[in-house]
């Protein structure tokens, strides 16, 4: 069975700054994310049903683990206000291992008694 522990930096472009903290509150109450970073607006260029588009979007660097990373990819669906979102997983393969240990426990599904 292969390790589902370890961190992922998953990224995903929004419209606007209300829909990246709605979406950042989301995922930090749900426990899918231990920290959401909300970047700077950018231009993005790109290709889309055969015309090239130019839009504003916010970037959004989520950090979980790949145990989580279903269930966030599902809210993230869920609550994109795009057709098809931008969401990329980079596995974060060194890090602080403090901070890799926060993420985990932070990300840990809450249990129910």
């Amino acid at each position: 069975m292969a390790d589902t522990s370890f961190a992922l930096l998953v990224i995903t472009n929004l419209p606007d700054s209300y829909s990246a903290h709605a979406l950042a509150g989301a995922l930090i109450e749900a426990r899918l994310a231990a920290c959401v970073s909300i970047l700077a607006p950018c231009r993005s260029i790109y290709r889309w049903q055969g015309k090239t588009e130019n839009a504003e979007e916010v970037p959004v660097l989520i950090k979980t683990t790949a145990a989580r990373y279903m269930a966030l990819e599902a809210a993230i669906r869920a609550r994109h206000p795009y057709e098809l979102p931008e969401i990329v997983a980079v596995p974060i393969e060194r890090g602080l291992p403090e901070y890799l240990a926060w993420v985990a426990s932070e990300t840990t599904e809450p249990t129910t008694c």
